[in-house]
């Protein structure tokens, strides 16, 4: 089974979502406007591979936040388990919580998936990086959670 992961390339406009931080704030493809922001997505809080992921996004956070980058995380969780995935981690960026799957399905990455030998629907881990105008300047597909960083000072030439 083949997976596309992702509606969008580099160059196109964001689609129009809405949907709230973990304190209950709205955030839309309209309130990100003006600054550039990073998206990622993810499985679930506190799981392993995600909490690998959110950590090491906080541990180097201030170099993208020195550089105007924004940054959100997006799962399906609700905004009180965000709220103790912060507080756990000590994460210094905001969660979207799309329990309602709105935004992971306007960017395309909600669906099938292999994950552990067995065909299941969920998300696909992925990165998404907007300009102060909602354009897709970069998409990180191949996610590597303990890495991702890097992978992200790389593409934005950091």
């Amino acid at each position: 089974m083949e997976t596309k992961k992702g509606h969008f390339k580099a160059g196109d406009k964001i689609p129009a979502f809405k949907s709230v931080n973990e304190k209950g704030e709205p955030v839309t493809s309209e309130t990100i406007l003006g600054h550039k922001t990073i998206l990622f997505f993810y499985g679930q809080d506190d799981s392993p591979t995600c909490t690998k992921e959110a950590c090491n996004l906080r541990d180097n956070f201030k170099i993208f936040d020195s550089k105007g980058y924004k940054i959100y995380g997006v799962s399906k969780d609700n905004e009180k388990k965000h709220q103790k995935f912060i507080s756990k981690y000590d994460l210094p960026y905001s969660l979207i919580a799309d329990t309602d799957l709105s935004v992971m399905n306007a960017f395309g990455y909600y669906g099938p998936k292999i994950f552990m030998g067995k065909e299941v629907v969920g998300v696909y881990r992925a990165t998404v990086v907007i300009d102060e105008v909602g354009t897709i300047s970069h998409i990180i597909d191949n996610v590597v959670s303990a890495d991702h960083s890097n992978q992200l000072k790389d593409a934005l030439g950091l």
